[in-house]
């Protein structure tokens, strides 16, 4: 019988190898016979931090129960959303340890103050991925697009955008939520591109990433730069954008200058195909809930991620955490049907609604 278990034990090893190694190279794994049957099930808790930006609700929170799901269907998911609320999500946190999830899936409200509860996490010997944004404390992995890139595809598509007038205009910078990571990330790798190249007449944070927020930062910009001086608007996602345009909008300011975005939200694409904004930065939510759900299974059942994670990334509090660093795209309307349409995000009539049939027929999506 000792030998029989022997053999039964390496031959699991050895199927988790081929399957980490699969995800590695597709993010789409596999399951060893019976789809991880045999009482190996676990729990599995996803905090998410608001639902102001759509994508949390709309693809994230779907994606990755379908995909813990098809990994391992005897498992359990279990979810909470903070509303934008620390103490609700230090809360939710401390209740799904208690409850017992083995492991966690994790977009922290506010890293700096999740802090603790990561730590928590810990010593209770529950893991924790920090998905989208880096968080603090003894986090196992990390799964996230590079915000670098997503700063440079913004930055260069803005320059590109402003031509001539990059070189005489300025633009203003509206920034993420000052206590996400992620935020920094972006603004980081924006300004490498932007710097030197336009003037940037003024640079805002917009906390909680919400929209009237965003309104009322672009609102001060055009009292203290004038309307006529805004030649560019670094939007850093697809929220602040639609902030930023309804401010231009109230302002009369026509046309409006470049802005830019990112998460390639229905409503931004719609006003990209409209001409209100100029670019959105496309991030593959499957694909990040894909590596996300396999890193979660593989720390839940006590295994490494060395086939999972394709890279290592230091937070303030760990270095060398394994982490997957994905690539983004940016879109325009040149490209929406190759990158949103072609790759199934959204359908042709979900684009484009019965009031902008004749912008979708000049961009040539309807045809």
């Amino acid at each position: 019988m000792g030998i029989l278990n022997t053999l039964w034990t390496l031959r699991r090893s050895a199927l988790a190898a081929v399957c980490a190694g699969l995800l590695a190279v597709t993010l789409a794994g596999c399951q060893e016979d019976g789809a991880a049957g045999g009482g190996n099930g676990i729990t599995v808790g996803l905090l998410m931090p608001n639902r102001g930006t759509p994508r949390w609700e709309a693809s994230d929170r779907p994606l990755i129960e379908k995909r813990v799901k098809e990994l391992c269907d005897d498992c359990s998911f279990v979810y909470a959303n903070a509303e934008n609320d620390v103490t609700s999500q230090q809360r939710q946190m401390t209740s799904m340890i208690t409850k017992g999830v083995e492991v966690l899936i994790l977009t922290a409200t506010d890293p700096k103050a999740l802090r603790s509860s990561v730590q928590a996490a810990d010593n209770a010997g529950v893991p924790v991925v920090a998905y989208d944004r880096l968080a603090e404390g003894p986090i196992s992995g990390f799964v996230s697009f590079d915000g670098a890139q997503v700063g440079r595809l913004q930055g260069e598509a803005l320059l590109r955008a402003m031509g001539e007038q990059a070189h005489d205009g300025q633009i203003v910078m509206m920034n993420g939520d000052p206590t996400s990571p992620n935020a920094a990330w972006f603004a980081d790798g924006a300004r490498s591109v932007l710097q030197g190249q336009v003037k940037i007449g003024k640079s805002y944070e917009t906390p909680g990433w919400r929209a009237a927020n965003a309104h009322a930062n672009m609102s001060a910009a055009i009292s203290a730069l004038g309307p006529d001086r805004i030649d560019g608007v670094l939007a850093a996602n697809d929220t602040i954008a639609a902030g930023v345009i309804s401010s231009l909008k109230s302002a009369r300011i026509t046309p409006l200058p470049p802005v830019t975005g990112q998460d390639a939200e229905l409503d931004a694409v719609r006003r990209i195909v409209r001409g209100e904004q100029y670019m959105t930065v496309y991030k593959p939510f499957e694909t990040e809930a894909d590596a996300a759900a396999a890193m979660a299974i593989a720390l839940g059942r006590g295994e490494g991620l060395d086939g999972i994670a394709t890279t290592t990334y230091d937070s303030p509090t760990t270095e060398d955490v394994p982490a997957v660093l994905l690539t983004p795209v940016a879109v325009t309307v040149d490209n929406i049907r190759r990158t949103l349409v072609d790759e199934g995000v959204y359908t042709i009539d979900e684009i484009c609604v019965p009031r902008l049939r004749s912008a979708c027929d000049e961009a040539g999506l309807t045809r």
